[in-house]
């Protein structure tokens, strides 16, 4: 294995690394993929589930740009919810319950399907490089591969140390060994580093729950697709169940407080703040007599169950104590207790928007590394750093995506300008155009940037064509075609709105919020059968079709926002401003431009700490 050479490494195969290979290797670079574990690519390490609040966003995005997130989310799924149907569409939400060892296995199959993808178990322990240039990796048993891009996504285990109580395992996961030395080794390189922590919970036998105590959690009859190819779809669903704490619980856990090292100084990194611990939530939320929550099923073929909710590093008996006061769980076995783990990252300020690093060439990070959380936002960041290290190698410009364009240009533009203080986790509320970012358009929003990349294969470009045209058609018929009073009345009376007196625009009528499109095509099915000339449509398409026409003014106006401070990011900042001399700019605005050298006005704009006065002086400075 002496010198072996590729393009690109990448070292790790979690979600980050899957993707970053994939499509990289699908653009055409030769790839070699490190792991220490071939039967765990792309594993679940915390709940089975893929998708949520903002993420399913991402995870539509991802397949849009011609990742495959999506495809095996729908392969492996056996739960689908759409969040926040109660709401507007801006935050509507898919998630799926996964079958994680199906997942895995999926992953690995697509991996093993592409033959620019080499695999190689085995453990990174040194960056090889030329002056401040990568160039390759060596490892625990002595291979030594040269690339012109490594790109990093050791998730949690770079330096990983791990929890039960006053029991400490150095490893990244469960029974799984840490990687060691390359934040030593990257520290030498000027390259910053910080510690933070995450948890899990105990996963429970299946056979010992007594499910008909709680409430039965069923998915929607109607299914959607992840991904915007046919994939396949399950013909049946699993249900999760929803159970709660009470004081007895929470007088168990109180027991092993003292020796939780979360709270007797043992861990000091930052834990993410929108998932914490049972034990964090007892002393945050001190008031509340009962916490939610949540059982998911593994899979399909195994009684492991998640208890979602009661994440904790707490001794393994006061976990045991605590679990039997739980109502539905007097008899529950644990397979595996819940555990915290610390682990190394790199704050993320130290990347460009390509998520190469600043300070070393042809080096990337995506993933957990660079602070932030979730197997969705990881899959994202990997598959913007695949993209990015062959755009590199290739002499082409960095494909980088706008806040206005997707919630993964939102993510990264989070990380680069404002850095993470904990474990970064993605919601729609840091979107500012989430009304464009909806996840029923992101295949219109993204699909032909990734042909213009060479990441749609054939079967997406026809896809994406078929579609497109289908919805042009419908736009086009909708406002130009008519509905008399005769065929729209009676429906408009059941549904409690106004009828009509003359013939109306399909539009006009779809603009009523009591409408939807599903009652007008019921109604053009059995009035206008040329209306269908034989076309068969797609639900979640029809929706992205009404939501078109019912928010449109909305639509518009925050269009025309992103086209004003978009205008900022095209004015460029050049590298060699003394910012100490331009005393017109706060003292914390001079110190954040000199800290974050950021390269355009619209990311100065976006950095915390960066007045509106400031960037007008910048703007004086430029002759703007």
């Amino acid at each position: 294995m002496e010198n072996e050479n590729y393009d690109i490494i990448v070292v790790g195969a979690g979600h980050a690394g899957c993707e970053a290979a994939h499509v990289a290797a699908v653009m055409g670079a030769k790839v070699l993929l490190i792991t220490m574990d071939m039967t765990k690519m792309a594993q679940m390490s915390c709940n089975p589930a893929m998708g949520g609040i903002a993420k399913g966003q991402i995870i539509k995005e991802i397949d849009a740009l011609g990742g495959i997130s999506g495809i095996i989310t729908d392969l492996s799924m056996i739960q689908f919810r759409m969040l926040n149907r109660s709401k507007g569409p801006a935050v509507w939400s898919p998630r799926a319950q996964c079958d994680r060892m199906l997942y895995s296995a999926e992953w690995r199959k697509a991996i093993e399907l592409n033959n620019n993808i080499h695999l190689w178990q085995d453990s990174v322990n040194e960056l090889k490089f030329e002056n401040d240039r990568v160039c390759g990796v060596r490892t625990i048993m002595g291979a030594d591969f040269n690339a012109q891009v490594v790109i990093l996504t050791t998730g949690t285990f770079e330096s990983g140390l791990m929890h039960v109580g006053k029991v400490k395992m150095i490893g990244g996961r469960i029974s799984e060994p840490a990687s060691l030395g390359i934040t030593k080794q990257l520290s030498g390189y000027g390259i910053q580093s910080g510690r933070m922590k995450t948890g899990t919970p105990a996963r429970l036998d299946g056979r010992t729950i007594n499910f008909k105590l709680m409430d039965e959690q069923q998915g929607d009859d109607d299914i959607r697709r992840f991904s915007y190819l046919e994939t396949r779809m399950p013909d049946k669903q699993l249900s999760c169940f929803i159970t709660y704490t009470n004081e007895e619980v929470h007088e168990e856990l109180r027991k092993g407080f003292n020796d939780s090292p979360l709270y007797n100084g043992t861990i000091k990194s930052i834990g993410p703040r929108y998932c914490p611990s049972i034990e964090t939530k007892l002393i945050t939320f001190g008031d509340r007599d009962k916490h939610q929550l949540f059982l998911e099923p593994e899979g399909w073929s195994t009684t492991e169950y998640y208890l979602n909710g009661f994440s904790s590093s707490l001794p393994l008996n006061t976990q045991y104590a605590a679990l039997r006061k739980i109502k539905g769980l007097e008899n529950a076995v644990m397979f595996r207790p819940g555990y915290a783990i610390e682990y190394d990252y790199y704050p993320p300020v130290q990347l460009k928007h390509s998520l190469e690093t600043k300070q070393l060439t042809n080096l990337f990070f995506a993933g957990q590394i660079n602070g932030t959380t979730g197997y969705e936002e990881a899959a994202a960041q990997g598959l913007m750093a695949g993209i990015n290290a062959v755009q590199k190698i290739s002499g082409k410009p960095d494909f980088i995506l706008g806040r206005d364009e997707a919630y993964i240009g939102v993510l990264i533009d989070d990380l680069v300008t404002k850095g993470v203080d904990e474990p970064y986790r993605m919601f729609t509320s840091r979107a500012e155009y989430r009304i464009l970012l909806r996840q029923d358009n992101a295949d219109f929003r993204l699909t032909p940037k990734a042909i213009e990349l060479g990441t749609a294969n054939d079967e997406r470009k026809r896809r994406f064509m078929e579609r497109t045209r289908i919805r042009q058609k419908l736009l086009k018929q909708f406002n130009e075609e008519g509905i008399s009073p005769f065929e729209a009345n009676n429906m408009l009376k059941e549904k409690g709105t106004n009828e009509i007196r003359q013939k109306v625009k399909y539009a006009e009528l779809l603009l009523r919020p009591q409408v939807t499109i599903f009652d007008l095509m019921n109604i053009v099915r059995s009035t206008n059968a040329d209306f269908f000339e034989g076309e068969s449509y797609e639900n979640d398409l029809l929706e992205a079709i009404e939501i078109e026409f019912k928010y449109k003014g909305y639509i518009q106006r925050e269009k025309l926002l992103a086209e004003k401070m978009g205008r900022l990011d095209t004015i460029r900042i050049d590298n060699g401003i003394a910012y100490d001399s331009l005393h017109s700019i706060s003292t914390e605005g001079r110190f954040k431009l000199n800290k974050y050298k950021p390269q355009t006005l619209g990311e100065a704009a976006r950095i915390s700490g960066i007045s509106p006065s400031d960037i007008n002086v910048l703007l004086l400075y430029m002759g703007r």
